[in-house]
């Protein structure tokens, strides 16, 4: 799949302080610095627009704040089943992470709507995992999904395979929560994906649903979505 992007990324890392960024504590694995990894996520056409801003402002501010690459499907290319496009961060873990709560303040300015309810605006994140990998998040019996909620304090539901898509190899990780509660379990999602040996060879091939962009798009074309919501 065709991926768009910034070409000057981080040319000239900027100097200024993303404000009202969500509190988070660092426990990266040693070393793992030096790995480039990936967290793919999913977006709607208008929070991807949000998020590539005018002429690509907003995404090259992004990474260059972030020191992380950020890469969107292009229109009209879809996770199988859906109407969002994949956007893929990569780089370090911390550069991941600083990427992303960057994404989600942007979304959370751009597109909540108050309620007038008390306490922080809680939204929901749908992470793209192998489901090879679903495996190390859930753990035995469900202990460690129990253990990631109790955690971060955000709700974490994973969609079960999806039969109707054939070749389809990946599930939705949704992670709803306020802010800093999504980047906790976010943060605690990924430290186990980076010890998963499947979803590093993943790295390599993140976007292989370029064959699906036609399949999703005939669905569109008059206005009428007939996918099967996660």
């Amino acid at each position: 799949m065709a991926m768009e992007g910034s070409e000057s990324a981080h040319d000239e890392p900027s100097s200024e302080v993303q404000q009202n960024q969500s509190p988070r504590k660092s426990t990266s694995p040693p070393g793992n610095e030096e790995k480039g990894i990936h967290l793919s996520f999913l977006l709607s056409n208008a929070e991807a627009g949000s998020i590539i801003g005018k002429g690509g402002s907003t995404i090259n501010e992004i990474q260059s704040q972030s020191g992380a690459r950020v890469q969107l499907s292009r229109n009209f290319e879809y996770f199988p089943g859906t109407s969002d496009r994949i956007i893929m961060v990569s780089g370090a873990v911390e550069d991941i992470l600083k990427a992303v709560d960057l994404i989600l303040s942007k979304l959370l300015e751009e597109f909540f709507v108050e309620d007038g309810a008390e306490g922080d605006p809680e939204s929901k994140i749908r992470l793209v995992v192998p489901n090879s990998s679903c495996g190390g998040i859930i753990g035995k019996g469900g202990a460690t999904i129990r253990s990631l909620i109790e955690d971060s304090r955000a709700d974490i539901k994973i969609s079960p395979q999806d039969m109707y898509f054939p070749g389809l190899h990946d599930r939705l990780v949704t992670v709803t929560g306020t802010l800093p509660d999504q980047m906790r379990a976010i943060e605690l999602i990924l430290l186990k994906l980076v010890k998963d040996q499947y979803y590093q060879q993943s790295t390599h091939a993140p976007f292989p649903y370029a064959g699906s962009a036609t399949y999703c798009l005939s669905f569109h074309l008059n206005g009428t979505y007939l996918g099967i919501s996660f």
